[in-house]
């Protein structure tokens, strides 16, 4: 059976994390090895964290010196993992449980590298909101203009990430990413079911929409080397399209 590592980054998400971390232990694929990267240098909730960690030898825990960002902490991840196949879910969003069997039995049977699924929406109060299907992407201009990818729904071959990581952006770090994937013609398979909960709570900085907009337009102009104009532009296609979902 293959490993999957699976990578959760944790900044100040105490009210989601149990549940969060109890859809993975019960995922129905169980050679899984499940990596939590504490990024708080305050240390607030390190003593529930490890109380956690002892709830399942699988898990692993590794504490971050200084806070170093979403992004940066799943790269500490990565290096630190061992699976043949990585999978992400952040500390407040919720796995079905056949997600990874499904996902990994669809990817080595077909031999992808990357896949992401359906998800589905929900508030602080668990009301599900909205759904977003899930889409094939084959070359950087299919996504350019909209990150329509849930970053809790991706699994990838680990050999495909080995000279590729996240960028030390607040937001958008994830779609940096899948552009470079993109851009050396790995090819996305969107997976038609329904297999995560993202959750849309407010006080995450991805709620923040001038942090959006500053790293949207990061992305662009500092990440794909585009000019001012050109960057200017795909932000204002990032936006409306993100205000149209």
């Amino acid at each position: 059976m293959s490993l999957v590592s699976v990578i959760i980054p944790y900044y100040r998400k105490k009210h989601y994390i149990l549940r969060t971390l109890k859809s993975v232990i019960k995922q129905t694929y169980k050679n899984l090895e499940i990596i939590i990267i504490y990024d708080d240098p305050k240390k607030k909730d390190l003593k529930l964290i490890k109380k956690m960690v002892s709830m399942d030898k699988r898990i692993k825990l590794l504490v971050n010196r200084n806070n170093i960002g979403a992004g940066k902490s799943r790269n500490r991840g990565i290096k630190n993992s061992k699976g043949d196949y990585i999978a992400f879910i952040d500390a407040d969003d919720i796995w079905l449980k056949n997600k990874t069997k499904l996902q990994l039995s669809l990817m080595k049977k077909r031999k992808l590298d990357f896949t992401h699924t359906n998800y589905s929406i929900i508030n602080q109060k668990n009301k599900k909101l909205s759904k977003r299907i899930a889409r094939d992407f084959k070359e950087v201009n299919d996504l350019i203009k909209s990150c329509d990818i849930g970053l809790s729904t991706v699994m990838i071959r680990r050999d495909i990430l080995s000279a590729s990581s996240f960028p030390g952006l607040k937001t958008k770090e994830d779609f940096v990413l899948w552009l470079r994937l993109l851009s050396k013609n790995i090819k996305f398979y969107g997976i038609n079911k329904n297999l995560v909960y993202w959750s849309k709570n407010l006080d995450s900085l991805s709620s923040s929409t001038f942090q959006k907009l500053l790293d949207g337009y990061r992305v662009y102009n500092s990440y794909m080397k585009y000019n001012f104009l050109k960057s200017f532009y795909y932000l204002l296609c990032l936006s409306f399209n993100y205000l149209k979902k």
